[in-house]
C-alpha cells in the first residue's frame, strides 16, 4: 500500500484528490494538511511514502515545507510531489533542486494522478520529457550562469553525454536513438550517473545538468 500525505489549503481540492487516490486499491491517503506547517508535522508523525504538497499555502508555503521535509533524516524515504498550477508558479525549478521528485498540475486527469503517485513510489521521477522542456524553458530565460562545478569529474564521457541529453528533456528511448544505443544501455548510464552525482531521480539529474553547465541554456546559445 502506498501511503500518501495530501497538503492543500483548499478543502475541495483535498477532498477531490483524496477521493481519487483512495479509489485505487494500492493507495491510501493517511493524512491531510491545510498549511505547510501542518504538512511538516504530519509528515514526521505519519512517515508517508509520498507527500503531495501545494506550492501556495498559509503559515509555511509548500516550498518551505518541502525543504524541511526533504532535509529531515527521519523522512529519507518520503518522496515529494508538488501540486501546482504550473503556468502561475515560479518555484518549480527550486522545488526540483531541493529534491522533489516531480510535480502534478491540479487539473491533471484522474488516471494520471493515480499513475503519477505510483511512478514516484517506484523511485522514478514524475517529470515527462514535455514537462521537462517547459521547466527548462522557464529556467533558461533567467539571467544567470551556472557556477563552475566539480561534480562531473567522476563521470565518463558517455555518462556526461547522457546526462546532458536528460537535461534537454529526452527520454531514454530518445537518447538511445540519438546515440545509437539500446534503451537498456542508456538506462544503465543514467543509473550510474545518478549514483555518482548522488541524486535521487531523473528530475534532479535535469537540475544537475543545468547547474554544472552540461546543458547550455539560452544565455550560452
Amino acid at each position: 500500500m502506498i501511503r500518501v500525505l495530501l497538503a492543500d489549503d483548499q478543502a475541495l481540492v483535498r477532498a477531490g484528490f483524496r477521493a481519487l487516490l483512495d479509489s485505487a486499491p494500492d493507495i491510501s491517503v493517511v493524512a491531510e494538511a491545510a498549511t505547510g506547517a501542518e504538512a511538516v508535522r504530519l509528515a514526521v508523525a505519519e512517515r508517508p511514502d509520498i507527500a503531495l504538497l501545494d506550492i501556495r499555502m498559509p503559515e509555511l508555503d509548500g516550498l518551505a515545507a518541502a525543504e524541511r521535509i526533504l532535509a529531515d533524516p527521519r523522512l529519507s524515504s518520503t518522496r515529494m510531489v508538488i501540486l501546482t498550477t504550473f503556468d502561475l508558479d515560479e518555484y518549480i525549478f527550486e522545488a526540483l533542486r531541493l529534491g522533489a521528485s516531480g510535480f502534478l498540475v491540479k487539473d491533471t486527469e484522474p488516471e494520471d494522478l493515480i499513475n503519477g503517485v505510483r511512478v514516484v513510489a517506484r523511485g522514478e521521477a514524475l517529470l515527462s520529457p514535455s514537462v521537462t522542456r517547459r521547466v527548462i524553458a522557464e529556467y533558461a530565460g533567467r539571467p544567470r550562469r551556472p557556477a563552475p562545478d566539480r561534480r562531473l569529474r567522476d563521470l565518463t564521457d558517455r555518462e556526461r553525454e547522457v546526462v546532458a541529453l536528460v537535461g534537454e528533456g529526452l527520454s531514454n528511448e530518445e537518447i538511445a536513438a540519438r546515440l545509437v544505443l539500446s534503451p537498456a544501455t542508456v538506462k544503465t548510464h543514467v543509473s550510474r550517473a545518478m549514483a555518482k552525482l548522488r541524486v535521487r531521480d531523473r528530475a534532479q539529474l535535469v537540475v544537475v545538468a543545468y547547474e554544472t553547465g552540461l546543458v547550455a541554456p539560452g544565455w550560452m546559445q
